[in-house]
């Protein structure tokens, strides 16, 4: 199913969004139009009504978790033509290592997980569908150690495995078709397939403005997050830290491209508290503990 097609029945599902109820009546209306269109070309599309991971919230999907991981696989490919991985062998071995354990207890045995490292200033990381992840070496010195690494990977994880960004793209290409009806449906199709999933899932900026994801997207992923590091044995009590610290660091004058519409560091910190004590639960469950872990090369 193309990422446009999943746009045209998401009329039903946009007025049960509390981010986007005050633009419902545009793209439903265009919606019904194009179903009308696409009805007589054969066209079908799947609608769902699936539970996030770990927190339960009611959600509907409108493309394939087998399309949308197909997605990831070749926006992925094109970061890694487009951006420089970097041969720092210490960053890739740690951010692998890491990387490894958050997947190993994520309960995703069907992705295909891939780690890599992108030699750039740029404070980002991302995970595409299907286990695609990628972390900016500029971000790395703030994470100072392995649990501090392991709080981001976990978080981006998370937006993957609650594919928030397949939510993102839902409305994003509702939004477009709102816009310009059926007129681009079948215009660069190849190329606007990766620009979406890439933008939907914080990827790389040169490929577009990145859409940021909801408030209520974040506060999730740093709940499914911090579950995920704890059960990888890394100490959820460094999060809340990690998220303070980052604070401090993205006061400095070049733009940040990740977490720039984020909920408030107060906020954040304070909701991670208070899911410390079912998190260290967690923690004591591991198989094996880390700890802090290693401190990342400065």
């Amino acid at each position: 199913m193309l990422p446009f097609e999943v746009a045209l029945i998401f009329g039903w599902m946009v007025t049960m969004s509390d981010d986007i109820a005050a633009t419902a009546r545009r793209p439903v209306m265009a919606a019904c139009l194009a179903i009308a269109c696409l009805a007589s070309s054969g066209l079908f599309f799947f609608v769902g009504c699936q539970s996030v991971p770990m927190t339960e919230r009611k959600r509907l999907l409108v493309m394939s978790e087998e399309r949308e991981n197909e997605m990831g696989l070749s926006a992925y490919q094109e970061v890694l033509k487009a951006e420089p991985v970097s041969k720092n062998e210490e960053y890739v071995e740690i951010v692998r290592r890491v990387g490894q354990r958050i997947a190993a207890v994520a309960n995703r045995p069907d992705f295909k997980w891939e780690f890599n490292v992108i030699e750039s200033e740029t404070q980002n990381a991302f995970c595409l569908p299907g286990g695609k992840v990628a972390v900016y070496t500029g971000l790395l010195p703030v994470c100072q150690d392995e649990a501090g690494l392991a709080v981001v990977m976990s978080h981006e994880v998370a937006h993957a495995i609650a594919r928030h960004g397949g939510e993102r793209m839902t409305y994003q290409t509702a939004q477009n078709l709102g816009k310009s009806a059926m007129g681009m449906v079948l215009q660069k199709q190849e190329e606007q397939q990766k620009q979406i999933v890439l933008t939907a899932y914080g990827a790389a900026s040169q490929y577009g403005v990145i859409l940021p994801y909801s408030r209520k997207h974040e506060l999730e992923a740093d709940h499914i997050g911090i579950m995920l590091m704890a059960k990888a044995g890394y100490d959820p009590s460094s999060a809340p830290g990690f998220w303070e610290r980052f604070s401090s660091a993205k006061q400095g004058e070049a733009p940040m491209e990740f977490l720039s519409t984020h909920p408030s560091d107060a906020r954040r910190a304070s909701a991670l508290r208070e899911l410390l004590p079912e998190a260290m639960q967690n923690y004591e469950a591991a198989a094996q503990k880390y700890g802090m872990g290693e401190a990342i090369p400065q």
